[in-house]
């Protein structure tokens, strides 16, 4: 069998890879002029420069820990983002720390009673008709002011007055002194960055490599081929949005080089404020405790916005209206191309986090090759 796997992120490089073991022959197309997809890592001044946003692989199946594993060494780095909200600093996710600094409470029971007093006092009855109303029966007032409410509306590009209740279905509260973010046992960065990752899948004597080849540019020719296609890409551009647009939202990255070793003390630093047009500022270097030039940092300002057809998509739209359409094109790709295998975050309109993005493309594998 011949592939042609159209993208080389995280699911298509892993499916390429178990085709090659299985002895397959793999073409690998990519529009832009590298391979990694969102996950790829630049050297700059010595430090590894995520360039599509913080990518922190977090998991609890070990068997995707060990699969990751395979391809680079990971370092023990624990994600623990800070928001300003107006220069006031606060821990993430909602814990001990954030509610002492909020309140001055030093126990548990004390924040517990707090965050019930602040939910009591707003009168809330029925079911939450939107955002706002689901994240003041969780936290109350003062955590949603402060920490929810700017950075959602500046991440949806709506109102939370205007968004579902179904998007913020919990928030995480803690009440620990851990500043953890994730839950999951395994995490960590590969040391060396994640493009490693990548060329080591695709490195294979099967497997065969373009950048800056756009698979719309000869749709027709790879249709009528006789390769067997993975595609990655949108599901809706691949039907020419023959049954309307899905949604999206979109992602401006402003870098820079600061000549300073330290800028803001953090890996990820959230501004929870409505004034600030960007949602986050990264700083790459702590993603690997400092190592790099000592003289120089690279910094990222993330700026959500909304998606046009010219504009890199990042994340999909999760809501009913969407899921319905999703699933019409999801239909016509089983009916009129059963021989294309639609996978990853936008061939299969979900928002994967990279364990499960690997997970779902080992799923597909297993599919196509009966194991």
């Amino acid at each position: 069998m011949r592939y042609l796997v159209v993208g080389s992120g995280l699911f298509g490089s892993t499916f390429a890879y178990e085709a090659a073991k299985r002895g397959n022959k793999v073409q690998v197309i990519e529009k832009r002029n590298h391979i990694g997809g969102n996950i790829y890592t630049k050297e700059v001044e010595g430090i590894q420069v995520h360039e599509y946003g913080a990518h922190i692989f977090h998991t609890s199946m070990k068997d995707i820990w060990d699969y990751v594993n395979q391809f680079a060494d990971f370092n023990n780095y624990i994600n623990s983002p800070i928001a300003n909200y107006n220069g006031e600093i606060y821990n993430l996710p909602f814990n001990m720390n954030t509610f002492n600094k909020l309140w001055g409470v030093i126990t548990p029971e004390q924040a517990r009673e707090k965050i019930e007093e602040q939910k009591n006092s707003l009168n809330l009855n029925g079911i939450p008709r939107n955002l706002e109303e689901q994240a003041l029966s969780l936290v109350g007032p003062d955590v949603y002011e402060k920490l929810v409410k700017g950075y959602t509306e500046k991440q949806w590009g709506k109102k939370a007055t205007e968004l579902p209740s179904f998007i913020i279905r919990r928030l995480p509260v803690r009440f620990t002194y851990n500043n953890n973010y994730f839950n999951d046992i395994y995490q960590g960065i590969p040391i060396g960055g994640y493009t490693q990752i990548i060329e080591q899948m695709l490195d294979s004597e099967l497997i065969n490599v373009e950048t800056n080849v756009d698979f719309f540019d000869h749709k027709d020719e790879y249709l009528n081929s006789d390769y067997k296609i993975v595609y990655t890409g949108m599901i809706d551009r691949f039907f020419d949005y023959k049954l309307g647009e899905l949604e999206y939202r979109s992602l401006r990255f402003d870098t820079e080089i600061k000549d300073v070793d330290n800028y803001q003390g953090n890996a990820v630093v959230n501004y929870t404020d409505s004034q600030t047009p960007y949602t986050r500022i990264i700083e790459h270097k702590h993603f690997e405790f400092g190592k790099g030039n000592k003289n120089k940092t690279v910094i990222t300002r993330e700026y959500p916005q909304a998606w046009h057809r010219s504009d890199e998509p990042y994340y999909p739209v999760n809501d009913k209206k969407n899921k319905e359409l999703y699933k019409q094109y999801l239909s016509l790709s089983r009916s009129d191309f059963p021989n294309v295998l639609f996978g990853g975050r936008l061939g299969q309109y979900r928002y994967y986090n990279m364990d499960q993005t690997i997970m779902s493309a080992l799923q597909a594998v297993h599919r196509e090759f009966g194991e």
